[in-house]
């Protein structure tokens, strides 16, 4: 069974650390923290809370799209990485593809931005692409995906760079359920494949326990980090785990810690 553990304080197999990070807005409204966070390389960390508690902000403040007012971030062994970094890849809450180019002219945005030779960027390109199954929709457009294949060709933007850390947020939240157990699944092929770290923000307790290693359940707004608990599964994760009366128990675990800050208790 899972139970609350510390903050992981590793040190120098730690890809990302948090230490009493906090964000205020201009308007005085403190967002988040102070929170110490460590997560070790090619570890699968979900961040878990109600919606406005800081999960989005954390993901956020570590890609280096905003600044934390105060504490410190370190990002793959160093300071935060200035903008323009491919340490970290980036897969939002909406897929944000662009309606007018190409599937795979969505997917090389990143390396046309860094100015990668052509030749490269068409095998990169066509790699990842393969890697997340759509390698027949190249030259589709945006308005002739699904949903799912939608956050697929996100994804594949996210990891054309070959960022060592993944960042995630909320991107199955939208989704039928049968494409979301079915994205769960391809994630968890890639996360063991790749060896990537992934960072993973969610408000569903099912979704944090199927995939994660560790699940960070944060209190409602100013976001902090209220309990941890260490996910015990056999891996390959599948079916057989989901439908498993030890998987059962870890969610109600975990979503008793959550209903115990005031956050929502269960969310699918």
């Amino acid at each position: 069974m899972s139970a609350p553990h510390p903050v992981d304080s590793s040190g120098a197999d730690t890809a990302i650390r948090l230490r009493a990070v906090t964000k205020t807005y201009d308007s005085g409204v403190l967002a988040l923290g102070p929170i110490d966070l460590a997560v070790g390389r090619g570890g699968f960390v979900s961040l878990l809370g109600p919606s406005g508690c800081g999960k989005s902000t954390a993901l956020r403040l570590i890609a280096g799209l905003a600044a934390a007012s105060s504490g410190s971030i370190e990002v793959a062994g160093g300071a935060r990485p200035p903008r323009g970094g491919h340490a970290v890849g980036f897969v939002f809450q909406e897929p944000t593809l662009m309606p007018w180019a190409s599937i795979a002219a969505n997917v090389a945005l990143p390396l046309a931005l860094a100015h990668t030779p052509k030749d490269e960027t068409a095998q990169r390109v066509a790699a990842v692409l393969a890697r997340v199954e759509l390698q027949d929709f190249a030259n589709s457009y945006p308005r002739e995906l699904s949903g799912g294949m939608k956050m697929r060709v996100s994804l594949a933007r996210a990891l054309v760079t070959d960022p060592d850390i993944l960042l995630m947020d909320e991107p199955f939240a939208a989704l039928d359920e049968i494409t979301r157990f079915r994205l769960n699944d391809d994630l968890l092929a890639l996360w063991r494949d790749l060896g990537k770290t992934v960072l993973f923000v969610t408000h569903s307790v099912f979704e944090s326990v199927y995939l994660s290693q560790r699940v960070v359940v944060m209190s409602p707004r100013p976001g902090r980090i209220a309990a941890e608990f260490h996910i015990d599964a056999p891996e390959p994760r599948g079916e057989a785990f989901r439908t498993s009366a030890d998987y059962a128990a870890q969610c109600r675990e975990v979503s008793l810690a959550l209903a115990a800050t005031g956050g929502t208790r269960v969310h699918r």
